[in-house]
């Protein structure tokens, strides 16, 4: 079948490189791609996706970023009758509003952190009263990633207070949890619901969890994040009642519903809700997949999808992201990026570059997501990281401790 990809990213550079790899896939496009993408797809430099899926026929429409989600790009293809992958705008707010998705939460009975919203500053201050420090605040709508920032002093709370509500129109406090962070990825047709192995995101700048969030600074899938008691109870008592409150509701999510969670003493406690599925998530998640990734996606677009698990992999997967300089406030772009004919033993996802003069050049933040797997978690992160080293372009930064977390689990 004829497949459009919706993004320019390194997710969409692995969801392409998986998808190419299936018997199913007569053709893939993505708009409007990269040129990581370009290797293993026709990329279309446009954003009318509607116009450019008509124009190509494709039987399926996979989005990857949040941000057409939210416009309404599942609506407009269904009101055309083209199947696309993805939630209304409706039921995309869960990303899109970090105070509907916790409201939601509360009538679903869906364990997460106490919390109050507000909508001006002086409201802030008053609800801060409320919480012991450390304490979280949150932008209520879209912010890459960037939105989020924990305070240690009641200094850093209303410094973050001003500094977030300028993004959008309120802000979620929230109590700071203790415990371990894990994404979890379904696939959902708005009633069935297909489980993704979980992952763990790498969010701050740099090692040991230190310095301002990104939109991830790296990722690894593995098999013992979570054993299958823990998993159950995340969808017994997280994605179940989540899916079942919007279908109740009148809107129905369909498409990746991304749980960030966090693993506190008392079980599971939900973070966030994304709408889509997470980046860098998904260049460890296709890297380890063993499956045919078409099949479950047409059938999702379809409102028939099937239970059946997933394959995956036993090798643990590793993914490294290479930042430009500044990342994640004001990056340098425009430098060239060399070694990648270096590479022998990892996938490399290209997430923000492009091609000047024939030459790669750095576009972006984050630049590109190194990704390897291994017998172990611990060989995995050595076979990754061997790669990184014969990348280079000026001002690369990348975290050196990805997955490091996960060995104790060894």
């Amino acid at each position: 079948m004829k497949i459009l990809v919706v993004g320019s990213g390194g997710r969409e550079h692995a969801l392409c490189w998986k998808l190419a790899q299936s018997p199913k896939t007569s053709s893939l496009y993505a708009a409007p791609g990269n040129p990581g993408i370009a290797q293993v797809a026709t990329c279309l430099p446009t954003t009318d996706y509607l116009s450019v899926a008509e124009s190509i026929d494709a039987d399926l429409t996979v989005v990857g970023p949040e941000t057409p989600l939210a416009a309404g790009i599942v609506d407009e293809f269904r009101a055309k009758g083209r199947r696309i992958v993805g939630p209304t705008a409706a039921a995309a707010r869960l990303e899109a509003s970090k105070a509907f998705a916790k409201e939601l939460m509360l009538r679903a009975g869906i364990p997460t952190a106490r919390f109050a919203t507000v909508t001006s500053s002086e409201e802030a201050r008053d609800a801060l009263l409320e919480f012991d420090l450390p304490v979280v605040i949150k932008a209520d709508g879209l912010a890459a990633g960037k939105g989020v920032i924990v305070a240690n002093t009641h200094e850093e709370a209303n410094g973050a207070i001003d500094r977030l509500m300028t993004m959008g129109s309120g802000l979620v406090i929230e109590e700071f949890l203790a415990g371990e962070e894990v994404s979890f990825i379904v696939l959902s047709d708005g009633v069935n619901v297909l489980a993704l192995e979980p992952t763990q995101d790498h969010k701050t700048v740099n090692d040991g969890d230190q310095g301002p969030n990104t939109g991830g600074m790296g990722a690894y899938c593995d098999g013992r994040i979570l054993d299958a008691f823990r998993q159950e109870m995340v969808m017994a008592q997280v994605i179940r009642p989540a899916i079942a409150q919007m279908r109740s509701e009148g809107v129905p999510f369909t498409g990746f519903l991304y749980a960030g969670l966090m693993m506190t003493a008392q079980g599971p406690k939900v973070i966030e809700f994304n709408a889509r599925l997470g980046d860098p998530e998904t260049q460890a998640l296709m890297h380890r997949m063993a499956s045919d990734f078409v099949e479950p996606l047409f059938a999702a677009a379809h409102g028939a999808l099937d239970e059946a698990p997933l394959g995956w992999k036993a090798d643990p997967s590793v993914c490294v992201v290479l930042a430009a300089e500044g990342y994640p406030g004001l990056v340098r772009t425009g430098d060239a990026i060399t070694g990648l004919d270096q590479v022998q033993d990892a996938a490399v996802f290209h997430a923000g570059t492009k091609m000047e003069n024939n030459v790669l050049a750095t576009s972006g933040g984050r630049v590109l997501g190194v990704t390897a797997s291994g017998a172990t978690l611990d060989l995995a992160i050595r076979n990754t990281y061997t790669e990184v080293r014969k990348i280079h372009f000026e001002g690369m930064h990348y975290r050196k401790d990805i997955g490091r977390k996960g060995v104790k689990r060894w």
